[in-house]
């Protein structure tokens, strides 16, 4: 007890200390660690650029005004903002490890993430949890959590973990965790389903956020999904919905990622009145994105190149997150702040210089500087053996009349078809197979889909939201049959079938899902797989993978598959 007490008292000496060294560089009384001379800054909370220097200590902003530093750095003629935030992102869709993605994104001025691990945790269950815990351990960028809601999304889904509220309530206390992820069951939270509203009401008990996913939802049943306390929505894809939502109290998270770009539709509403309530999210972003269009800060330029106002722009990237999210010593550059800081050039191009992560450089305008984390490695080994299904065969995989879903680029929306009665290659019908992966049922749901482009051969791989079963689409049963088996050989994965032969494909075996290679590489072999994808016929509007990833997505209308067959998401019933 005598050397717990002695250590509790060191800790508050240091932190006192701390206090007092903060106090005295504010004053001016001692040199700060770091000193940004002559920046022009954003201020968030007067909406202006105003000029000075800015000076830190220990991490934090001291102060603002004319400064001495131990290390001083002229950004005369830049800019400098708040760390950058994306309010919501499951960081398995990079398919690359944290680490990697975090070297991707610090370099475009991302300091903070708030991530949903649903992805690794509806094939790990807490088990998923912890290896992402373990993962984004001390990276040069904050990543945060949001608990998982819906593990798995629907009760039509096999994924491989069911976790209820009891499952995961002892990780509220864990000082990364914000709250309750994305309720994308929001029929049963309207329907005031048992299940669904204790989930809500364990994160409440903890004083938590809980975000939302209730796409096109309006009027009385988005009055009772809000009433239920979500507070949020990132699945906004008209102006009129989002507006609907904004005037009922909740905050909108303007998407633009690989598969759903929104910011389009929803740009006008980032006026002086309504963009306190608004904050930009990524949700899914691959490998190429991530290399060739950036991060938050390529919305930031999309947004500003759509008219609105930089200010408003840098602020919904980054003060207003922080604020939502209680993150109260983020997103403002202001004394007692942290020094969470991005240089960059214009407005026009916003290309990031330098950046600054608790007043430590982690971007040099070349380099990320950063340490690897680990993950124990009981965990790991976990993580790399995920897989207990058969290999499906030619037969399994027959079928007649069959409901049809459609394909609409850029949108996570399939609308039904009616059906089909087999393959059709004039009229661009394919069949669709997911197969259950993590029991070894047996189950492979089947369907057919139009609009997706493929003349020959099959794709498949095992990300499929959210329960991430094995999910293929294909113009003959034997090709089918062997994408679908070369996932399973490979323990997860995405690849290419052409004439009976494998013709492409990117192993992803942690959980299926992630890539152990570095970024470049993974994009390296993902993007071959697209473009004989796209030779094969596959229509060049669409991202075929990260499209095909969310057509086992029951929790977005109208048809989705599922390993029970298709899932008519509006009747909410089995096609």
């Amino acid at each position: 007890m005598g050397y717990m007490g002695e250590r509790t008292e060191e800790k508050v000496a240091r932190k006192l200390a701390k206090k007092q060294k903060l106090v005295n560089v504010a004053a001016k009384r001692m040199k700060a660690d770091l000193v940004l001379k002559n920046a022009t800054y954003l201020n968030v909370f007067s909406s202006e650029f105003c000029v000075g220097d800015i000076a830190v200590s220990d991490g934090l902003i001291a102060g603002v005004g004319e400064y001495e530093g131990v290390r001083e750095v002229d950004v005369s003629g830049k800019f400098v903002c708040p760390g950058l935030i994306d309010a919501h992102i499951h960081l398995e869709s990079s398919m690359v490890s944290p680490a990697e993605f975090a070297r991707a994104v610090v370099r475009h001025g991302t300091t903070t993430v708030i991530c949903d691990p649903h992805e690794i945790a509806n094939v790990m269950g807490v088990d998923g949890i912890r290896y992402m815990m373990e993962a984004t351990e001390g990276l040069p960028l904050d990543v945060h959590f949001m608990l998982p809601s819906c593990v798995p999304a629907t009760d039509m889904d096999e994924s491989g973990a069911k976790l209820d509220f009891r499952a995961i309530d002892e990780w509220y206390a864990h000082p990364r965790v914000l709250g309750l992820a994305e309720m994308m069951n929001y029929v049963g939270v309207t329907r005031a389903d048992p299940f669904a509203i204790s989930q809500i009401l364990a994160s409440q008990a903890h004083h938590k956020k809980i975000d939302g996913h209730a796409p096109g939802l309006s009027g009385a049943e988005l009055n009772a999904y809000i009433a239920a306390g979500v507070y949020s929505d990132h699945e906004c894809y008209t102006f009129e919905n989002a507006l609907e939502k904004l005037r009922l109290g909740q905050f909108i998270m303007i998407r633009e990622g690989t598969a759903a770009k929104n910011l389009k539709a929803l740009a006008p509403i980032l006026t002086q009145a309504r963009e306190s309530r608004c904050m930009f999210a990524t949700d899914d972003k691959h490998p190429i994105d991530l290399l060739t269009g950036g991060h938050i800060d390529y919305i930031i330029k999309e947004a500003i190149a759509r008219g609105v106002d930089p200010v408003i722009a840098i602020k919904v990237a980054s003060h207003n997150a922080a604020r939502y999210f209680l993150l109260n010593n983020k997103g403002a550059i202001a004394p007692g702040y942290l020094a969470d800081m991005v240089v960059f050039d214009d407005f026009r191009s916003f290309n990031v210089l330098q950046v600054f992560k608790r007043g430590r450089e982690v971007f040099d305008g070349e380099n990320v500087i950063m340490e690897q984390p680990k993950v124990e490695e009981g965990l790991s080994a976990r993580a790399h053996d995920t897989f207990r299904a058969p290999f499906v065969t030619e037969e399994r995989l027959a079928a007649g009349t069959l409901p049809m879903m459609g394909v609409k680029a850029h949108e996570l929306i399939t609308p039904n078809l009616g059906t089909a009665d087999g393959y059709d290659a004039p009229r661009d019908v394919a069949k669709m197979a997911l197969v259950e992966r993590h029991h070894n049922t047996g189950h492979v749901g089947l369907g057919y889909v139009q609009g997706f482009g493929l003349k020959s051969g099959a794709l498949a791989s095992s990300i499929s939201h959210d329960s991430h079963n094995v999910i293929a689409i294909g113009t003959c049963d034997r090709d089918l049959a062997l994408a679908v088996n070369r996932i399973l050989e490979m323990k997860g994965g995405v690849c290419v079938v052409d004439g009976g032969k494998v013709v492409a494909e990117l192993s992803l075996p942690v959980a299926g899902i992630m890539s152990d290679e570095p970024l470049e590489t993974v994009n390296e072999k993902l993007e071959r797989a697209k473009a004989v994808a796209y030779a094969l016929g596959a229509q060049r509007g669409i991202d075929p993978f990260m499209t095909l990833s969310f057509m086992a997505l029951p929790v977005i209308p109208h048809l989705k598959l599922t390993t029970h067959g298709m899932f008519d998401v509006d009747r909410w019933a089995l096609a």
